[in-house]
């Protein structure tokens, strides 16, 4: 049994240099264009300070449960593995019925915000604090992130069975994630796997995949023309498509 912060880890001891996830934003809005690749150990930055404020901030715990509305986007990954790390449950799609009020929100859209303590995420790479007013209770991750550690150690370790990813109609475990992520998109060794316009979910679940075989993942967010990604995959060295 491999959880998915052990996953991640064993990464970082293997190869933290190595590009982990390639970002193209052909999505909507001020980041369209942008290119971004992050190695393991930058990517581990993100994670740790995201896991710390989980942690000190919302006193998250295993069992605890993290709402993510967020684009699929790199941002969305690293809050992910965070929330992983921390040993809680993401929760995508529809409501957890009778847990809603347990759950923390992050997300990237102001207008889902709602009373209580949650994040506002901005994707911009260079964004220094969030474009719209941000309300009481609500953590503005591009001007508080920074603030929080690099290095993260959770207080207490998930049990096997704690939730890890609940999505419409299924709940997936920390002993099991993995594995379902490595099923569903079975990889050779050191595959460099491309995701094509996915959402939130295939994009948490390629990533794993390919990392469970050692390997990195390019994303195409949004809507690229064909000819675009047939491009960018030659360039990348693209030698998996996922769907």
């Amino acid at each position: 049994m491999t959880t998915p912060a052990e996953l991640f880890t064993g990464l970082l001891r293997e190869d933290a240099a190595a590009p982990r996830i390639t970002c193209y934003d052909d999505l909507p809005g001020p980041t369209l264009g942008e290119r971004i690749e992050l190695s393991g150990r930058v990517l581990g930055n993100w994670v740790s300070k995201a896991a710390n404020a989980l942690q000190e901030e919302h006193d998250l715990e295993p069992g605890g449960l993290v709402r993510l509305e967020v684009a699929a986007h790199w941002r969305a990954l690293y809050w992910a593995l965070a929330t992983w790390s921390v040993g809680g449950g993401v929760v995508l799609g529809a409501g957890v019925d009778g847990e809603e009020d347990e759950v923390l929100l992050v997300t990237d859209d102001p207008d889902r915000l709602r009373p209580g303590p949650a994040v506002l995420v901005t994707r911009g790479a260079l964004a220094r604090r969030a474009a719209a007013p941000v309300p009481d209770g609500v953590m503005d991750e591009a001007a508080e992130l920074a603030t929080f550690g690099d290095d993260f150690t959770a207080w207490m370790e998930p049990a096997g069975s704690d939730p890890a990813l609940v999505t419409t109609g299924r709940r997936l475990d920390h002993g099991s994630l993995v594995a379902a992520a490595g099923a569903a998109h079975p990889l050779s060794a050191g595959a460099r796997a491309q995701l094509v316009g996915p959402g939130t979910e295939e994009l948490l679940l390629g990533c794993l995949a390919a990392w469970s075989v050692g390997g990195s993942v390019v994303a195409h967010l949004g809507s690229p023309q064909p000819d675009v990604v047939t491009r960018r995959a030659q360039d990348e060295g693209v030698t998996a498509t996922l769907g």
